[in-house]
This record gives C-alpha cells, structure tokens and sequence, in this order.
C-alpha cells in the first residue's frame, strides 16, 4: 500500500498556518517555504535550491534542477514522504512534518543525494559532485552520488555521515550521527557495505569493507565492524563482536540505543 503524499502534505500546510496563528514573526518564513506552495514537491525543491545554492550558482538555478527532477522522477516525491514519516515515528523530537522538512538536517541532506543519485545515473557526474559537495559543506553529510539508498529513512542528527560509493541501504533503516560506510583501503570495485532492510546503526559506529549487515540487525554505537552481522543480531565493539539476538524484530523502527547481551551461540551467517 503507497503513502498518502497528498494528505501529509496537507498536514504539514495546516501545522505551518497554526504555527503562523501561534507565532506572526515566523509567518513570512512559511508562507516562502511551505503555505505559499500548492504541492510537496514545489516547496521541497525551493527549500533545498536556497540551503544549497551559493554565488557561484544561484538558487533559481538548483531550484529549477530539483523541479525537473520531480517532475521526471515522481517516486523522489514518494520517497521523501516516507523518510518524513520515518523521521516523526522514529525521532522524539520531531514533532511536526513541517519542522521536519524546514529544520533536520539529516533529512534534507538525505534528499539532498536523491538528486544527486539521479543526476548520476542518468551520465550528469559532474553536476552529481557539485550537489554532493555542496551537501558535504552546508550538512556535513557526505553521501556518494552512487550509493544506493531506499525509502524510510531515517538519518537522525546526521553530522559526520560518510556513505562510500558502492554502498547499499535497504528500506526502513535508521542511522546516526558520525556514521562511517566506507572501505577498508584503496581497494577498487564493490567495496562498500550492504545494510539490508530495519537494521539501526549507532552513532559513531564504522562499517568497512564489502560486508553484509543483515536485515534487522543493530550496530551499538562506536562499533567498527569488519565482517558480516547476522539478520537480527546485535554487534558491539572494537572489533565488533555479536553479544546476541536483537530484542525485537525491525531495531530501526525501535531506535533503543541500549545493548541487551545473551549468552553466545553458534551463530547464523549474514
């Protein structure tokens, strides 16, 4: 079943025109960003053209890129519904759709590299670096245009990411701040990690190397993880060691930082 962009996006309408009712002095700022828009679409392209654009390439500019990239690929709409979801279920402190689009930084550098993604596979590679450098030096988030990331994403604080080329994120995953997917060297092909589907990884945990964390699985924070995790097992450590199975199914929709041990097993391969 698909996601209702029209009907959230019309939530986020009203949460902005009671926030004007609430606060006149933020009434300007939303009415440029959000009321003044008939669709998700126009607004999130303006907003992102103005956060990204700079001297040398003026935010009209960008904006009419990210509307051409909307209108020639509409799942970017859909996606960017279902990380906005992602981010109010999974995060506390996002309370309000709006505030999600206008203030968290992971999400909208994580919209950021949608664009980018695009421009890549469709033979714009260097248009692709701009917006990935430009995202690197406004976000500090640095997302390879190559890398292939689903939908239902949550990029929670998001300062410090790294996203090697080659990596894979599957849907539904949650990540924090100070994540690293990277290589383990000057090693060339395939050799970023594979984060399959609803695995949570914490903050300043490494992954490095073509490995597989499976799906479900959780990374305690400041792990470095050199080998594939097993689907719903718990890794912790310097290197990272499986201390047991993961306490519920999908961690990322869970987002407990906590690591509950269990008395160790003969485990599953990823």
């Amino acid at each position: 079943m698909g996601i209702d962009i029209k009907g959230i996006w019309s939530k986020m309408v009203t949460e902005a025109a009671d926030e004007c009712l609430r606060d006149p002095q933020i009434r300007i700022f939303l009415e440029q960003h959000i009321t003044g828009y008939s669709d998700f679409g126009s607004s999130l392209a303006m907003l992102l053209s103005v956060k990204l654009g700079s001297k040398h390439f003026p935010p009209l500019v960008l904006q009419g890129l990210f509307e051409d990239f909307y209108r020639n690929c509409p799942e970017a709409v859909e996606f960017a519904t279902y990380d906005l979801v992602a981010t109010k279920e999974r995060d506390p402190a996002a309370v309000h759709y709006f505030e999600i689009m206008l203030f968290l930084k992971g999400y909208q550098a994580l919209q950021a590299y949608r664009l980018a993604h695009w421009l890549w596979k469709n033979g714009r590679k260097t248009m692709a670096y701009f917006i990935q450098n430009r995202m690197s030096e406004v976000f500090a988030v640095d997302i390879h245009p190559a890398a292939i990331i689903g939908k239902g994403i949550l990029f929670d604080h998001a300062t410090s990411l790294v996203i090697g080329e080659t990596a894979v994120i599957d849907d539904n995953v949650s990540i924090l701040h100070e994540v690293t997917l990277g290589g383990t060297g000057k090693e060339t092909g395939d050799r970023h990690p594979k984060v399959r589907k609803s695995v949570m990884i914490g903050a300043g945990a490494k992954i490095l190397g073509n490995v597989v964390i499976g799906e479900g699985a959780k990374v305690g924070a400041g792990s470095v993880v050199l080998d594939d995790v097993p689907p719903h097992y718990t890794v912790v450590g310097v290197p990272a060691q499986i201390v047991g199975k993961t306490e519920v199914q999908e961690p990322s929709f869970e987002m407990n930082q906590r690591v509950v041990t269990s008395v160790k097993e003969d485990h599953p391969k990823a």
